[in-house]
């Protein structure tokens, strides 16, 4: 019988920008948690393709099941503070708000993502606001900031920033009127 492939086999395969086999890794993950402990050290591969897909398949995977995050959560915010690729970035922001956070570690994240509002990647720009908009679920405390930082941006940013800042604008208004924050998912789609 032939031996099963690796997670990072699998993430292997393809050009440095190309999807390869993140979504068979991204239902993998579903199907067997247990192989995210094979992903997470593929965060740090010297391969940046590796890396890229691995940030990916975990987003995806997230999205759906957050809870997988759960046992990773300081790896991951560890992660943030060195991440430099630009799809990791972005990959990183959106899976942020679904780690349970602290206060304290909702103000850390937010510093991370902030920075990355200066990026020169308008996609990481997007995701961090998206990001920075998904802490308001772990600290309330934070949407009076976030709802100026959303109009702001919504009207400054670039053509995705103030696309993407006046949905979740509008989404965040709606939560401050019921006193509660949103949970915002995969880009494009909210949830609240």
């Amino acid at each position: 019988m032939p031996k099963p492939q690796t997670v990072r086999a699998m993430l292997d395969a393809g050009r440095r920008f190309s999807s390869g086999r993140v979504r068979e890794v991204a239902a993998l993950l579903l199907d067997q948690p247990r192989t995210i402990a094979q992903l997470i050290p593929c965060l740090w591969d010297e391969d940046p393709g590796v890396v890229n897909r691995a940030a990916d398949a975990l987003e995806r995977a997230s999205c759906e099941h957050p809870e997988l995050l759960k046992r990773w959560k300081d790896t991951l915010l560890g992660l943030m503070a060195d991440a430099a690729q630009n799809k990791l970035r972005w990959n990183l922001a959106l899976i942020a708000p679904r780690l349970e956070l602290t206060v304290p570690e909702t103000e850390r994240v937010a510093a991370v993502l902030r920075s990355w509002l200066d990026d020169r990647s308008s996609i990481v720009k997007t995701c961090s606001m998206q990001g920075l908009a998904g802490l308001t679920r772990w600290n309330p405390s934070m949407l009076p900031e976030m709802l100026d930082m959303l109009r702001i941006l919504s009207r400054t940013g670039t053509p995705a920033m103030r696309a993407r800042g006046r949905i979740l604008l509008r989404r965040l208004e709606t939560a401050g009127e019921r006193t509660s924050a949103v949970h915002i998912t995969r880009p494009g789609r909210l949830r609240g």
